[in-house]
C-alpha cells in the first residue's frame, strides 16, 4: 500500500509499544488495511540499539520528546524531567530495558475496579504469549513470542552477589524469576534484548510485519486532531513535512501515543475537561474530565556510595576500560555494553501487617554523582568506585493531571504531577531510605562499601530525610493512567474493551488506560495490554 491510500480499516496514532504490537496483529490476517503513524522517526540509529545507549537518547530530541512538569511542590518546586520515547519503538527504544509483570494482584485490583477480564488469570496468557523468555517455557513463562526476555546473570557485576546476599541476610527472601511464581525478595532484573542488541517493541513487533502489503508506516506524521461524524471517529488530520493530510478509517482509530500523549490527543480533538477546551478554543465533542486526570508516577529516592573495590565505574571510566568493554561487545556482544545499569533489583514489605510488597528496590554497581547538568553519562561514571541503591513505593496513592497548553499540536503539555500529595507516599519512601541504609549496613555490603556518599551520614533525623527526599527524589518514568479504563463514564475514559466511553470507533491502548500503576517497570503490562486489545478489536471484527 502506499502513502496515497487514505482509506483504511484501522489508524493507528503512536507507533510506540502498544502501536507496534497492534500494527502486527492487526495485519497478521491480511484482512485489514492498517495505517501506522509515528510522530518520530526511524529506529536505525545504533545507540537505539547498543544496551548501554540509552543514556545517548537520555536528552536527544531527534527521538525524545523530553517533557518537564510544572513545579512540583512536592519536590520542593523542582521541574520534573520526563523522557518519552519519539521514535518508531516509542519508549521501548529509549527505556532501561527491564521487564517486569507487576504483582498479580495488582491487575485483580483492576478487575475490582469493574473491569472484567482484566484480573491475573486473564492476563497471564497474553503475557506468555508475548515472550520469548530465556528460561524454559512453564506455567508463567512464555518462550515462543516476539519479545525476548533475556536473563543475564552470567554477564552481571560480581558485586550483584553481595548485593543478593544483603537481601537475604536483611530478612527480605529472594526472588528467583520476578516474572515467575513469586515476585516477592530480591533478585535479579531480565531485560528485552537478544544477541547483546536492544529489542524494542518496533524490532519485536513492526519490523518482521513491515512487508506486508496492508501494512502502511508513516514516520515524522504528528497527529493534530481526531475526525468526527457525529458521535463516530472516522479518521485522523496530521501533519508531515509541513502538509496536513487527512487519513480516514473505516473502523476503527485506535490511539497509543502514551500516557502523555494520548490524552492530550484527545483533548485537542474536543474530548476532555470542557473548561480546559475552551478556553484554548476547542469546540467540545465530548465533556469528559477524566481525560488527563488520574496520573500516576513511581518516585524514587537513591542512596550513593563509595566502594573499597572495582566496580563498573573502573570498567567504564579509564579510555582502556572503554577499548576493553567496546572489544568485548563487537567481538561477542557481552559486557557492560550489553547490559542495563539496573542489575539487582527487589520487590519486598518495608513493614509488618501488608499483604503484598509496596516497595521495589535497584541496585546499580556504578554511580554518577558528578554528572554534567543535563546529561545521563553512563559511559563516563565517577572516577572512584560506587554504587547506588535504589527504593521506589509500588502503587503510589498521589494522582497529578495534565492538558493541553494550547490548541497546537507542537506546543508541550502542562503536567502537574502532584508528587508526595499523599501522605502514605512520603511514608513509603522514607521506609524506604532505612531500607537502603539496612542493606547498606548488612554483612555482605558493609564489606564493600567505604562511606555514604549521598545523602551523607549526617542526614539522620525524621526532618532531614524528609528534606532529603524532597530534594532529590525523582521520576523513574513510569507515567500512567490519563485514560483510565473503568465503567462509569464519568470517571473512566474507555472501558474494559479500551472503547471510548459515549463515542464510537475509537479506542485508546497504552499505559494511559491503566486504572492503577503495576508494581514495577511498565513496558511489559503496556505490551500485553496491547496483545489483548489486538484480541479484542479482532474478535469485535468478526
Amino acid at each position: 500500500m502506499t502513502a496515497a491510500d487514505s482509506q483504511y480499516d484501522y489508524v493507528i496514532v503512536g507507533a510506540g509499544s502498544a502501536g507496534c504490537v497492534l500494527a502486527n496483529r492487526l495485519t497478521a490476517s491480511m484482512r485489514h488495511r492498517v495505517l501506522l503513524l509515528e510522530a518520530g522517526g526511524h529506529d536505525r540509529k545504533i545507540w537505539l540499539r547498543v544496551p548501554i545507549g540509552y543514556g545517548k537518547s537520555f536528552y536527544d530530541h531527534r527521538v525524545n520528546w523530553m517533557y518537564q512538569t510544572e513545579p512540583d511542590p512536592g519536590l520542593g518546586g523542582r521541574r520534573g524531567y520526563w523522557p518519552r520515547g519519539k521514535v518508531l519503538g516509542g519508549s521501548s527504544a529509549i527505556n532501561a530495558m527491564v521487564f517486569v509483570r507487576g504483582h498479580p494482584s495488582d491487575f485483580n485490583d483492576w478487575a475490582a475496579l469493574g473491569n472484567p477480564g482484566w484480573g491475573w488469570d486473564d492476563v497471564l496468557p497474553y503475557f506468555k504469549t508475548l515472550e520469548a523468555c530465556s528460561r524454559a517455557a512453564d506455567r508463567w513463562r512464555g518462550a515462543d513470542g516476539p519479545m525476548p526476555v533475556q536473563e543475564v546473570s552470567a554477564d552481571l557485576h560480581p558485586l550483584c552477589r553481595a548485593y543478593l546476599q544483603a537481601g537475604e541476610q536483611a530478612g527480605l527472601g529472594r526472588s528467583e524469576d520476578f516474572n515467575g511464581q513469586s515476585m516477592e525478595g530480591v533478585g535479579l532484573y531480565q531485560i528485552t534484548t537478544r544477541a547483546g542488541l536492544r529489542v524494542s517493541a518496533a524490532g519485536a513487533y513492526l519490523h518482521p510485519a513491515a512487508r506486508r502489503p496492508n501494512l502502511t508506516v508513516e514516520t515524522d506524521a504528528l497527529v493534530d486532531r481526531i475526525l468526527f461524524e457525529d458521535t463516530r471517529a472516522t479518521g485522523v488530520d496530521y501533519i508531515r513535512n509541513g502538509v496536513r493530510r487527512t487519513a480516514k478509517a473505516g473502523r476503527e482509530v485506535i490511539i497509543a501515543a502514551g500516557a502523555i500523549g494520548s490524552p492530550l490527543i484527545l483533548q485537542r480533538s474536543g474530548v476532555g475537561p470542557p473548561e480546559i477546551l475552551k478556553s484554548h478554543g476547542i469546540d467540545v465533542v465530548l465533556a469528559n474530565a477524566a481525560v488527563g486526570s488520574n496520573l500516576q508516577d513511581h518516585l524514587c529516592i537513591d542512596h550513593v556510595y563509595r566502594s573499597r573495590v572495582p566496580t563498573l565505574n573502573q570498567e567504564l571510566r579509564p579510555l582502556l576500560g572503554q577499548l576493553r568493554a567496546a572489544l568485548a561487545y563487537l567481538v561477542w556482544r557481552r559486557g557492560p555494553l550489553s547490559l542495563s545499569v539496573n542489575q539487582g533489583g527487589g520487590f519486598v514489605r518495608s513493614r509488618p501487617g501488608l499483604e503484598r510488597p509496596n516497595l521495589q528496590l535497584y541496585f546499580s554497581p556504578v554511580s554518577y554523582t558528578r554528572a554534567p547538568p543535563g546529561k545521563r553519562p553512563l559511559m563516563r561514571p565517577d572516577p572512584f568506585p560506587g554504587i547506588l541503591l535504589g527504593a521506589q513505593p509500588c502503587r503510589p496513592a498521589s494522582r497529578g493531571y495534565l492538558h493541553v497548553r494550547s490548541s497546537e499540536p507542537e506546543a508541550a503539555p502542562i503536567i502537574v504531577p502532584n508528587s508526595l500529595l499523599a501522605p502514605q507516599d512520603l511514608e513509603d519512601l522514607l521506609d524506604g531510605a532505612a531500607l537502603l541504609r539496612r542493606l547498606a549496613s548488612t554483612p555482605a555490603l558493609s564489606a564493600v562499601i567505604e562511606k555514604e556518599l549521598v545523602p551523607g551520614t549526617h542526614v539522620q533525623s525524621r526532618e532531614d530525610m524528609v528534606r532529603d527526599i524532597r530534594a532529590r527524589a525523582s521520576t523513574v518514568f513510569h507515567p500512567v493512567g490519563t485514560c483510565r479504563m473503568g465503567p462509569d463514564p464519568g470517571s473512566a475514559v474507555v472501558d474494559a474493551r479500551l472503547r471510548v466511553h459515549r463515542l464510537q470507533s475509537l479506542r485508546v491502548v497504552d499505559a494511559s488506560v491503566f486504572p492503577a500503576v503495576t508494581s514495577g517497570n511498565t513496558n511489559a503490562p503496556v505490551l500485553m495490554v496491547a496483545e489483548k486489545a489486538g484480541a479484542l478489536m479482532l474478535e469485535d471484527a468478526t
